[in-house]
């Protein structure tokens, strides 16, 4: 089965789009270094776009199933493993174009890996998500059981954890903003799948609340850094929470995004909109039944 088609074959315009959008930042990337784009450490550059799309992806896996609940759209379940191979992919990117800048030379990277914690919890997060990709088959579905085939892939989240901390510790000496965003809207997914069982997080309210927290886990984290790593005064970080002029900070971005989708949520209960006029609404194909009556021939 091909990645724009259903099961039965048939072209599927919804993963076909999903397909062209996954793909769009590799040929960027590929752009970027043809034209020679990627700055005075290309490899530096690539590396870093490429994994940050890799924990892009990860998070968006693990919205998958929070967003086809809160915003009633069955049809995102069906992305979910398209989103998660490509991923994969984007981690062996990140891992081939580190093994490049050192000049091939993989008894250097091995021990690279191996003496520096980011790198380690980096490399373990890419044979996860290779673990998850080679066994997201059908057919290694059905040889598994799905019970087992469930267990394994719950490791998803530990993966998560990783590539967002990996992401973080190579990005203290870039801007500081996007991994502590990743690090909410992790915070919001783990969050959500935290409070599920318990039916606590079926309503637009409920997710509306979740969105807050984690917009105050992603603030939390990143006064708590600054307070630890650096010597920048940390209240200086709280106090440029609440100041627009040069950027918006993530628990800004966090907190906004999950209240977004707690108002489609909201949008989205049956009876919320009123109803579309007659004539905009789709029109129904009659009863089997009625029609064949309609082509009977009279008696």
């Amino acid at each position: 089965m091909l990645p724009w088609t259903e099961r039965n074959g048939a072209l599927s315009p919804f993963k076909l789009t999903c397909f062209i959008l996954l793909c769009l930042p590799a040929l960027w990337l590929a752009a970027q270094a043809l034209a020679g784009m990627l700055g005075a450490r290309p490899y530096d550059e690539a590396i870093h776009q490429a994994g940050q799309w890799a924990v892009r992806l990860i998070l968006v896996t693990l919205a998958v199933t929070p967003f086809r609940r809160l915003l009633r759209w069955p049809k995102l379940v069906m992305l979910r493993r398209q989103i998660g191979v490509a991923a994969m992919c984007y981690a062996l990117l990140h891992l081939t174009l580190y093994t490049a800048s050192e000049a091939w030379m993989l008894p250097k990277v091995v021990h690279e890996i191996v003496s520096r914690f980011y790198l380690t919890i980096g490399f373990v997060a890419v044979l996860g998500l290779v673990a998850l990709g080679i066994t997201s088959t059908d057919g290694m579905i059905r040889r598994m059981g799905g019970r087992n085939w469930q267990r394994l892939h719950r490791i998803v989240y530990v993966i998560a954890v990783l590539a967002v901390v990996h992401f973080l510790l190579q990005s203290i000496k870039r801007d500081m903003t996007t991994p502590f965003v990743f690090m909410g809207f992790l915070a919001w997914e783990l969050g959500y799948r935290a409070a599920f069982p318990f039916k606590i997080m079926d309503r637009p309210w409920q997710a509306a609340i979740l969105a807050v927290l984690a917009g105050l886990v992603a603030g939390g984290l990143e006064y708590g850094w600054y307070a630890v790593f650096t010597q920048i005064p940390a209240e200086r970080v709280l106090e440029a929470n609440l100041q627009f002029a040069y950027r918006i900070a993530p628990a800004w971005w966090v907190a906004g995004s999950g209240l977004l989708v707690a108002v489609l949520a909201w949008l989205r209960v049956p009876g919320r909109l009123p109803a579309l006029p007659r004539w905009a609404q789709p029109r129904r194909a009659p009863p089997a039944r009625a029609a064949q009556r309609r082509r009977a021939p009279a008696a």
